[in-house]
């Protein structure tokens, strides 16, 4: 099973992006999202943002993800 996560923009380089959340960097293909920018929030699975996300939405979904990470 695999789950999507919320990033972040912090590069973009084509349809190359880096994202971060919670101290972790990862790579991305943007290809599905028009017009990535820096400082932006989308859902990223399988290495590809899948959909931009508004900030109040990306930022609850990490404080849950951190709720996991912090109970394991």
């Amino acid at each position: 099973m695999c789950l999507a996560i919320p990033l972040k923009i912090t590069e973009v380089k084509g349809k190359e992006a880096i994202g971060e959340a919670m101290g972790m960097k990862r790579s991305m293909r943007v290809d599905f999202i028009p017009e990535p920018k820096i400082g932006d929030y989308v859902m990223v699975h399988a290495g590809f943002a899948i959909e931009r996300l508004p900030e109040k939405q990306a930022l609850e979904d990490i404080a849950a993800w951190k709720e996991v990470q912090d109970a394991l």
